[in-house]
Formats: structure tokens, sequence, C-alpha cells
């Protein structure tokens, strides 16, 4: 059995992958994500949203890594953005921009990215970086053209405030989506393809995870 830490204390992404069979050990990454994407952005490194979620679900990954608590384990690190219009929105915090941000989202189209990186831990040494793999996944998803008034009560429920975006496919934002085009699990925040596949590229059995069946 293969032991998996999530460098994530979200709860959608837990209830993903216990769901899934897979009882991860959560950990706080306690990662500056202003201040890693604008480092980055001033290194070139990012010039699109896919290119913000990999540097951040990367950032948040060997953040745990770096703690003891990661030793002898896979650590997976994600991070989730919509891309609206070429414009990368995160967690709106504020009911004032999350009313704004719907009014945008409304009858429109966007892009959820959840990027993806995992750490093999199991084996490390000092002074050496442990293998690790990166992925990128999006999602189209089309949004219903709701309501002012839709849109009040559904910022009033604090919902909107903490999520990528500001609407969930799996809570109270999934009535106000008319339908996506790809994976429903990257939506939500980790991707269980592409979990697996990143379980292969580090030559790890995907079903050595299971350990809640």
């Amino acid at each position: 059995m293969t032991r998996l830490v999530l460098a994530s204390t979200s709860p959608a992404r837990l209830r993903v992958l216990r769901d899934a069979g897979i009882e991860p050990i959560t950990i706080a990454p306690l990662v500056d994500e202003d201040a890693v994407e604008d480092r980055a952005r001033a290194m070139g490194l990012i010039t699109n949203t896919e290119h913000v979620v990999h540097v951040l679900a990367k950032a948040k990954a060997e953040a745990v890594a770096a703690m003891g608590e990661s030793a002898g384990a896979l650590i997976l690190g994600c991070d989730s953005q919509l891309d609206l219009d070429a414009e990368s929105l995160g967690k709106p915090h504020d009911p004032a921009v999350a009313i704004e941000r719907w009014k945008r989202l409304r009858g429109n189209t966007g892009v959820l990215y959840s990027g993806h990186w995992l750490i093999d831990n199991r084996n490390s040494q000092p002074g050496k970086l442990p293998p690790a793999v990166g992925l990128v996944s999006g999602t189209k998803v089309h949004f219903a053209d709701i309501s002012d008034a839709e849109i009040e009560a559904y910022v009033a429920t604090g919902e909107p405030l903490k999520v990528a975006g500001a609407f969930t496919i799996d809570g109270l934002g999934g009535a106000f989506l008319t339908r996506i085009e790809g994976d429903a699990h990257t939506v939500i925040g980790v991707s269980l393809s592409a979990l697996r596949e990143l379980c292969q590229l580090l030559k790890v059995e995907y079903t050595t995870l299971w350990n809640r069946l």
C-alpha cells in the first residue's frame, strides 16, 4: 500500500479522494500563493491560467515535502483557477467581487484548470531532490444565464467566496451550470485520471493508493 499526502485542506478534494477509495493524510502547505505567482510572473514562467495552476500546485507539494510528516509517502499538490476571457480567476473572498464575477459568468463559458504536482517522497535522501511530475487538466464550463436575485442569493450562502472561479459543481452552484465538457473531478479540484497518470509516470501502481475499500 502506498501512502498519499494531500498538500491541501480542501474538503472537496478530500471528498473526491475518499469516494475513490483513498484516505490521504492532509497537510496545509502554508504557501503565500500571491508571492509565488508574482515571482513566477517576474521570471516569465506564467503567461496563462494553465501556467498559474501548474506553478502553484508545484509550490504547495514542495512546501509539504519539506516537512517531516511527508517522508515515505507520495505528495500531491493541487491548485484550481477559472480561465474566463484569458483572465485567471481564483477565489473571490469578498461578496461584492463574487457578485460582479457572476454577472460576467452568467450565460458565458470558461475553462476550469486544475494543476497537479506529485512528488515521490518514499525514498527521500538528504541533498537529493525526489522524483516529481506534473499535469494540468482542463474542463470547459457553460454557465446558465441566471438572474441578479439568484446571484445575490447564491453569494449570500458564502459558498462561492472560497472556491476557484466563485462556483461549485458539487454543491449549491451546480444548479447554475448548464453543462461541462471534460472531467467533472477537474472542476472539483483534483482529477482522478490525472492522479493515475502521474502515478504511472512515477512507476507507482495507482491501485496501491486504495486504503478505504
